[in-house]
């Protein structure tokens, strides 16, 4: 196939196997896949520009996506009065002496000459910092937590549409990236690896075990919508006259119209995430960021600030994935710190990078809508084969059940064997980079 048609045919070819499912599964579920694939899309496209862009082996996507869902806490749900009003400003005073300290120790580090003496000084100045912000922090927290524990027991967020925490878990994100990148990206390719994992799991840790911020793992429920609720849709006049006249039952039509409304949502973040990367990729900071990735002597040579430039790709690419993390959050509905592990929040966002086409964006698009897709699938794909498989055998054979029960593990099977199949046959990717959909 021409390298023309091939991003076309395959796109096409997803759609095609989205709309089997709709006619041969439900529409809602094909709706509830497509969203996931958007959002997973964007998460690949994320990583795409740290490694496709700069050659940044972050495994760190996991932590950057929860950064996303903590940003939706914050800023949608509702303030809990009273947890301000027991802990408000004890964990005021908290961030003043974390602030305090920050400051006495740049004064410090520009006022003395290096040496002992200024070591003792930083030295006591963290340890002084840090005894004052637990002074404050600890009893602060303690009262906030004990406020209705099992409803609340957190400070709650602004009460801000939840769209505004997109933007907002993007500018965390990015935020935290810069920290990370600060002291990691000096690391070689490997350690860099070590670091952002062990640094993404941190950030996890910090989420399930701050109740007064995230309710840890008693998760945060309830979040708004940016769309409309199936209950309301159901009892709202228009919407039955509609469903009536295209005789569609409510409730099924109510759920397609609300997984539509996100898609839509999601798709338009998307695209303009997608054109915003196409612009950088093809511009001449996009090209000076090949050639460090091709040749680090070289760009140095030429006078780059090699570890400037791959700062700013990290901040980036991780703004991305936490923009993908206050979407999902979005989507959930709420926020569940116990479901973020490294196979989904990692694992797969590379395997989409790796197949779809490193280096190009449309091929990261394509790769997470490709393993997305098969990922959900395999499991009822593996218990309908188990299923024909061992149809000889009694309805309560030991062995069948046990090939029914084991269908799960299809998923990653199929993961390993598409993963292989793609570094053997295509190492470049579906899409390899240069490709331009439609070129």
């Amino acid at each position: 196939m021409s390298a023309s048609l091939r991003a076309p045919v395959l796109f096409a070819f997803m759609a095609a196997a989205l709309a089997v499912v709709g006619f041969y599964q439900s529409w809602s579920l094909s709706l509830a896949i497509l969203n996931l694939c958007l959002i997973s899309s964007i998460m690949a496209l994320g990583v795409n520009v740290q490694w496709g862009y700069a050659g940044l082996f972050n495994v760190g996507t996991m932590g950057f996506a929860a950064i996303g869902g903590v940003a939706a806490v914050l800023v949608s749900a509702a303030p809990v009065g009273e947890a301000w009003s027991a802990g408000g400003w004890g964990l005021f005073l908290a961030l003043l002496a974390v602030i305090a300290t920050i400051v006495v120790i740049v004064v410090i580090r520009a006022k003395m000459p290096k040496g002992r003496a200024r070591g003792f000084a930083v030295a006591a100045a963290i340890l002084f910092g840090y005894t004052l912000a637990r002074w404050a922090f600890d009893p602060a927290v303690d009262a906030i937590e004990a406020i209705d524990p099992a409803l609340s027991g957190f400070l709650g967020g602004l009460g801000l549409p939840i769209t505004v925490s997109w933007a907002v878990g993007g500018l965390m994100a990015a935020g935290v990236a810069w920290v990370i990148g600060k002291i990691a990206l000096g690391l070689r390719s490997d350690y860099l690896a070590i670091a952002t994992l062990g640094i993404s799991e941190i950030i996890v840790f910090i989420a399930k075990n701050e109740d007064w911020m995230t309710r840890g793992v008693k998760n945060v429920t309830g979040l708004p919508r940016p769309v409309a609720y199936e209950v309301d849709l159901q009892q709202a006049p228009w919407f039955l006259e509609r469903v009536a006249a295209w005789g569609l039952d409510p409730v099924e039509a109510s759920s397609i119209y609300v997984k539509l409304s996100y898609a839509l949502l999601f798709a338009a973040v998307l695209l303009a995430l997608l054109w915003l990367s196409e612009k950088a990729l093809n511009s001449p900071w996009g090209r000076m960021m090949r050639s460090i990735r091709d040749n680090e002597a070289a760009a140095e040579a030429m006078g780059k600030d090699v570890t400037a430039r791959r700062l700013q790709t990290f901040i980036l690419g991780s703004a991305i994935c936490g923009i993908a993390g206050a979407m999902l959050t979005t989507l959930d509905g709420q926020f569940t710190p116990g479901t973020y592990n490294p196979l989904r929040f990692t694992f797969l966002i590379w395997v989409m990078v790796i197949v779809g086409g490193s280096g190009n964006n449309w091929g990261s698009v394509l790769g997470g809508f490709l393993i997305w897709f098969v990922w959900i699938q395999a499991e009822p794909a593996g218990r309908w084969m188990m299923d024909v498989m061992t149809m000889g055998f009694g309805e309560e054979n030991p062995f069948r059940l046990h090939m029914i029960e084991s269908a799960a593990y299809m998923r990653f099977i199929l993961m390993g064997l598409i993963l292989l199949v793609a570094l053997r046959f295509a190492p470049k990717g579906l899409i390899p980079e240069r490709t331009k959909l439609g070129a």
